[in-house]
């Protein structure tokens, strides 16, 4: 689901009382938030909310919520919706300053995001990914899948983009779900500051802590960044929280080299904190994504990997005594 920008903003302001939630005190502060999604079961156990933080410091290649990379509300287009009327660019402000005619481009060098075009649509083919949403309207989201959460041993994750670019405001919702009850999980790439991450740590049930490659050269040709402050945060995060799954996408030619696997199953076992393995398999779910928001998509060619080959990595993974699953 996209949320749309605005969505509820005739209905009448809830308190917190009025449906049953019994923590308090919580800042008003906002978040910036790309989607809410219900009944995820890969998102740590059970079944879970995932809330989508927008914002992330990686430019991983292969993302597949590309649409959460951006700290910013962005347009997107979906092709196949589109009728090529033209009533977007009519509603655009800067309509007389553009060239051509017909449907305006995912981007423009003028757009500011305002949203216009969007609600011009008659079809739904231009949405605004990201809204700006209180700790109290994303609990009121949560809440209501309680039962699901009990039966299933499951929970709220907070993924993204990167969930510890709005810091202040994760700790502010991981506090409320802790005085509901709820059992919570940080999806995070651990690109973060070391006290931010530290500071959750309490509140935070279970981390699902991304690790791409050991080699910090193609760490930096395929996310953009280092690896250096990941695999030390990880260190340190390890060494005081005891529930952490690391999360390894397996991408044939780029992250399945047999060097960089053993590093980083020599250095998952190192980690006292860490539980579980999750291998990740390659999927092409990001590939639309990227051509909804005008950007090019460099794994066009990549396949999927082969059951025989990520059977073969998990092995070796467990080899080094660690707990290793296909998946979640």
């Amino acid at each position: 689901m996209v949320l749309q920008p605005h969505r509820g903003s005739d209905d009448p302001p809830v308190r917190p009382t009025e449906r049953g939630l019994s923590f308090c005190g919580v800042d008003m502060k906002t978040g910036l938030v790309f989607n809410i999604q219900k009944y995820c079961l890969q998102d740590g156990p059970g079944i879970r909310t995932t809330v989508f933080l927008k914002g992330c410091p990686l430019s991983c290649s292969w993302c597949h919520n590309p649409e959460g990379i951006t700290p910013a509300a962005e347009i997107t287009i979906i092709e196949n919706r589109c009728l090529v009327c033209g009533e977007c660019r009519r509603a655009c402000p800067f309509n007389k300053d553009l060239p051509g005619e017909g449907a305006l481009q995912t981007v423009h060098e003028l757009c500011t995001q305002c949203g216009g075009c969007v609600r011009a649509c008659p079809t739904g083919a231009r949405q605004l990914t990201g809204r700006e949403m209180t700790v109290w309207e994303i609990m009121r989201e949560v809440v209501q899948d309680r039962i699901f959460y009990e039966d299933s041993g499951g929970g709220v994750t907070f993924s993204g983009g990167e969930p510890l670019m709005q810091a202040r405001f994760l700790r502010e919702l991981l506090e409320a779900c802790h005085a509901e009850g709820l059992s919570t999980a940080v999806d995070t790439c651990g690109y973060a500051s070391t006290g931010g991450l530290l500071e959750i740590a309490p509140v935070t049930n279970l981390f699902l802590y991304d690790l791409k490659f050991m080699d910090d050269a193609r760490h930096v040709q395929y996310t953009g960044v280092s690896n250096a402050t990941i695999l030390n945060n990880l260190r340190i995060l390890g060494s005081v929280h005891g529930n952490i799954w690391l999360r390894i996408p397996l991408i044939p030619g780029i992250t399945d080299g047999e060097i960089d696997l053993e590093a980083l199953a020599h250095f998952a076992a190192s980690v006292r904190g860490v539980r579980q393995v999750n291998l990740l398999p390659y999927h092409k779910t990001g590939l639309q994504k990227f051509r909804r928001l005008g950007r090019p998509y460099l794994l066009d060619s990549v396949q999927e990997p082969s059951a025989e080959l990520v059977e073969r990595i998990r092995s070796k993974f467990a080899a080094a005594g660690l707990s290793t699953v296909a998946g979640g």
